[in-house]
């Protein structure tokens, strides 16, 4: 006769507590509260993880309240003051334009600001989509395997043959730019990821003696897979996501860059890289700068934070909390 564990955690099954799991999730407040001071208490002893949350913390404020904090319009022109230099001192002593003016005269900061909410709407968005997309086919491709598993895998594999970034620009040639078309081809794009790790982690997990209670206990099959399975593999997706968030801010700013990305009037940190192509060679250093150090400290932050919730939410690691 067997004894369970009495330190072992409970595990999910169709809603009710079961018996056995390596990954566990309990929404109990108890239990939420002691996560929330494990989590502080792991990024007051990591560092860096504290320090890319405030740097996204005001890349949020920014895209959340862009109109409200924004000093300019970012798309009003003003030819006489195109080109102005950062930090430069009016007759009046006044510092009109902080980050200096564009070719058109518009404020690099304001424009800045604004783009911060194009970023990080197409990466959240499109991460979403790519998630939601690919955790259900991997869940369905692991779960029944067979034909199921194979043809599912195999478009994951064609894919994969090709360069996303080619088939990026290939869909937006032909369903043209805008904000909706890329979000909707930076989505598709990142399903691959989830599905090949949704498949591999419910293979594993189904075999497992809380998947066979319930089934003895009657739960219907897709109760099994999006409310017993499902949440028993949510920590390794949460850690890609965090990372492909990085990735698809570095798509849009590249497709943007090509002129493929929003429209012209939208103000996107890519397509400020793109406009100030022609202005780097005369000098006019700030225009590409600006929106470079702001694409590599948004995309650095979420690098850091998706290592540490790497280490955080690995059960081999739990002693980091």
């Amino acid at each position: 006769m067997t004894h369970a564990n009495p330190d072992a955690p409970p595990v999910v099954i169709a809603g009710l507590p079961g018996p056995e799991s390596n990954e566990i999730v309990d929404m109990s407040p108890r239990r939420r509260r002691d996560g929330f001071r494990r989590a502080r208490k792991s990024m007051l002893r990591a560092r860096w993880p504290i320090l890319g949350l405030i740097v996204l913390f005001f890349v949020s404020f920014a895209a959340i309240l862009g109109p409200t904090v924004s000093p300019l319009d970012p798309n009003r022109q003003n030819i006489i003051q195109r080109l102005q230099e950062p930090m430069k001192v009016d007759r009046q002593g006044r510092t009109p334009y902080l980050l200096g003016t564009d070719a058109l005269g518009r404020d690099v900061f304001s424009r800045l600001i604004y783009g911060a909410r194009v970023s990080l709407l197409v990466g959240l968005i499109a991460v979403c989509i790519g998630g939601t997309i690919g955790t259900s086919l991997g869940l369905v491709a692991g779960y029944f395997g067979g034909r199921i598993d194979d043809v599912i895998m195999r478009l994951a594999d064609i894919q994969l043959a090709f360069p996303f970034i080619l088939l990026a620009i290939m869909f937006l040639v032909v369903l043209g730019p805008g904000l909706f078309n890329l979000v909707l081809v930076l989505g598709i794009g990142q399903w691959v990821t989830y599905a090949r790790i949704a498949r591999a982690q419910t293979i594993a997990q189904r075999e497992k003696e809380y998947v066979e209670a319930a089934h003895a206990l009657g739960a219907r099959t897709t109760s099994i897979i999006f409310q017993t399975i499902l949440p028993n593999i949510l920590a390794p997706l949460t850690v890609i996501a965090s990372f492909n968030i990085a990735s698809v801010i570095l798509s849009e700013a590249s497709l943007s860059f090509l002129g493929l990305g929003v429209p012209p009037t939208t103000p996107t940190w890519g397509g400020m890289l793109n406009e100030s192509r022609d202005q780097l060679i005369a000098g006019r250093w700030w225009l590409a700068v600006f929106p470079g150090i702001a694409i590599a400290l948004t995309v650095l932050s979420f690098n850091i934070l998706g290592d540490w919730l790497r280490d955080f939410l690995d059960p081999r690691l739990k002693s980091i909390g």
